[in-house]
């Protein structure tokens, strides 16, 4: 008995002293929660990222995306669950297509930011990799397999550094033969199921492009589309019967880019009227699973990117998954199950499968988000303003989560493009800025796509300032709102929005107190110059041809940087396909002379933006440490 008493005894004391070990820990873990430790840039950096890459169609090989290395590389998914890492390219890789029959694929990797991706066949279990081109000065792309998966099929400027031919590539033996000789920037949009026709797609700028079918036995080449203007046909897909094409247009009277289906041999584009998609809203594209059962369509609405699917022999609408943000297909196995690409404001991307006929939906990959707790995490809301000419302009607004009202510093970003559109992904160094008490407006000016034709048009070549316009607007609306005041406003810009930014500094010299262009563009006339051949006919329908000197001239900030007073941080990539490093270093010199306060970041190992970590990381750590210096009061830097 007294044993007993003894036992129970010392039980009582172990279950007394285990509480309050178990107490002291909470207590200990409760300082984590209880204070406001905000990381550093480079940790949010850190926070990863993982889309699809492609899906076989048994089903059992699955394939995606991620820099959680540092750098962007392939992975496979394992039998139980876990990633099995294919690549490990020094500069990451460029562009992964599958085969057909999943053993083996194509990966495009480029050196430097060269965007000249050489070709490495790839063995998809064990990540070997054989290089098949070995070409200086030459970019390849649109690569696709041919139906038997013994050969590949791609565009190349190899001929003459403009024009982008076709090719065919015998994958034994590595001979590639072309096999169209079309002038101009072609890529393959379509290979027909029996592999004898491809559809090819011409573009003559960023806004305009026309069809064509070429017969690979023969080497016939027609013409599918007829029209006038500027109209771009998206998603080209032929169906089995060899006639049927069902594609995204916005050859309508309304300028948006919906479903449509056309006819091989007959110009004309018939649009869906079936009401399984709202009419209002842009199609950025559709797919189908190998078997042609399944059809998607990707929706921007206003912004966020939905995904509408069915069958495609009934019309019968299925199930989307219930995830809301930002989703796209990428590919289907099988068994009914499509793999998709998910992200939000809040949520890292991720890879999904979902099956609209169980409606079972599976995370796939799980991002890393570096011991940053996603609670803390803030969604931006939608609002519209009015510009200089009653045009109603939509942007996203981001406010730290304790906003009271009060004024606070203000980042007005600039998307590139011209022709792109700002949309609420998931932006580690906005969260990090709101968190930090910055508030970020990101518009979609006038020449933004998303919103019609029409819209997009409404910058272009001698309309050019007037976009910029939009954002003196963006700026107003702030200060009218009292989110902001003045001496605590910012712009921040990208490649196009890059010469945003130059632009406003230039054309509204008072308006900001700090201004960071990343590879941004100075001078229009240099520009279309120096940049690639083979993008220079693209360009020169935006922003005007060389051959009105005089109004390149009036648009290109270098001959206004006299004016320039907002304290400029310049940041650019040595290798620099697109816009030449030779953008940054006119700017760079011209404020020097004229004394005004510019910093500069030019890495030797990176071209349209830097895709290293280590870079990207050096780059925010500097970014922020501007924005802090230039629009935070002076007893906030001291602390």
């Amino acid at each position: 008995m007294v044993r007993k008493i003894l036992i129970s005894t010392l039980i009582l004391i172990f279950a007394f002293s285990s509480l309050a070990i178990a107490d002291e820990g909470t207590k200990t873990k409760s300082l984590l929660d209880a204070g406001k430790y905000v990381p550093d840039i480079g940790t949010f950096l850190q926070i990863g990222a993982n889309s699809p890459a492609g899906i076989n169609w048994d089903g059992d090989k699955i394939f995606f995306r991620s820099s959680t290395s540092g750098a962007s590389q392939i992975y496979r998914i394992t039998d139980a669950g876990w990633p099995y890492q294919l690549t490990t390219f020094e500069d990451g890789v460029d562009y992964f297509v599958l085969a057909h029959n999943g053993l083996i694929a194509i990966v495009g990797a480029s050196v430097g930011g060269s965007e000249q991706s050489q070709l490495y066949l790839m063995d998809t279990e064990t990540g070997r990799v054989l290089k098949l081109t070995d070409f200086e000065d030459v970019q390849i792309g649109s690569v696709t397999w041919a139906k038997n998966d013994a050969s590949i099929y791609y565009r190349s400027n190899e001929e003459n550094k403009r024009d982008f031919f076709l090719y065919e590539m015998n994958i034994a033996t590595g001979e590639a033969k072309k096999i169209l000789n079309n002038p101009g920037y072609n890529a393959i949009a379509d290979l027909s199921q029996d592999g004898k026709m491809m559809i090819v797609a011409n573009y003559t700028s960023n806004v305009n492009n026309d069809l064509f079918l070429l017969d690979l036995t023969s080497g016939d080449f027609k013409a599918l589309t007829k029209d006038e203007g500027d109209v771009v046909y998206g998603s080209p897909t032929l169906m089995p019967d060899n006639k049927t094409i069902w594609l995204v247009c916005n050859g309508n009277k309304d300028g948006i880019a919906r479903l449509a289906k056309m006819t091989v041999g007959s110009s004309k584009v018939e649009y869906a009227t079936d009401g399984w998609l709202d009419p209002q809203w842009e199609v950025e594209g559709i797919g189908f699973s190998r078997d042609f059962k399944t059809m998607g369509a990707q929706i921007n609405e206003e912004g966020y990117n939905r995904l509408k699917l069915r069958v495609v022999e009934s019309g019968k609408e299925l199930p989307s998954p219930p995830l809301d943000g930002m989703l796209g297909f990428s590919g289907a196995d099988k068994n009914g199950n499509l793999l998709l690409s998910f992200s939000g404001p809040t949520q890292a991307p991720e890879c999904w499968l979902w099956n609209p006929h169980t409606e079972k939906l599976k995370q796939l990959t799980f991002s890393i988000y570096a011991g940053i707790d996603r609670k803390i995490f803030t969604a931006p809301k939608l609002i519209k303003y009015k510009s200089f000419d009653g045009l109603e302009i939509p942007a996203f607004l981001y406010l730290p989560a304790d906003y009271d009202g009060k004024p606070i510093p203000f980042i007005v970003s600039a998307h590139g493009g011209p022709e792109g559109q700002f949309q609420p992904a998931f932006i580690r160094n906005f969260q990090y800025l709101m968190l930090n008490g910055f508030g970020i407006i990101a518009p979609n000016p006038r020449g933004s796509s998303g919103y019609g034709r029409d819209y997009m048009n409404l910058d272009n070549y001698k309309l050019r300032k007037n976009s910029l316009k939009d954002y003196k607007a963006a700026v107003e609306y702030l200060l009218e709102n009292n989110y902001t005041q003045k001496g605590q406003i910012g712009i921040r810009g990208g490649s196009y929005g890059g010469y945003v930014v130059l632009g406003m500094i230039t054309e509204y010299p008072e308006m900001f107190n700090a201004a960071i262009d990343v590879v941004g563009i100075a001078n229009f006339k240099s520009f279309l110059e120096i940049t690639k051949p083979y993008r220079r006919a693209l360009r020169e329908s935006e922003y005007g041809p060389l051959s009105d000197p005089e109004f390149l001239e009036s648009v290109s900030p270098i001959h206004k940087a006299h004016l320039i007073k907002t304290p400029l941080f310049v940041i650019h990539g040595e290798n620099d396909p697109r816009v030449p490093v030779g953008e940054a270093r006119q700017i760079i010199k011209a404020v020097n002379d004229n004394g005004g306060i510019v910093d500069s970041l030019i890495f030797p190992d990176e071209g349209h933006g830097a895709r290293k970590r280590v870079n990207v990381i050096e780059s925010y750590r500097r970014q922020v440490a501007f924005y802090k210096k230039h629009l935070l009061p002076l007893d906030v830097n001291k602390e």
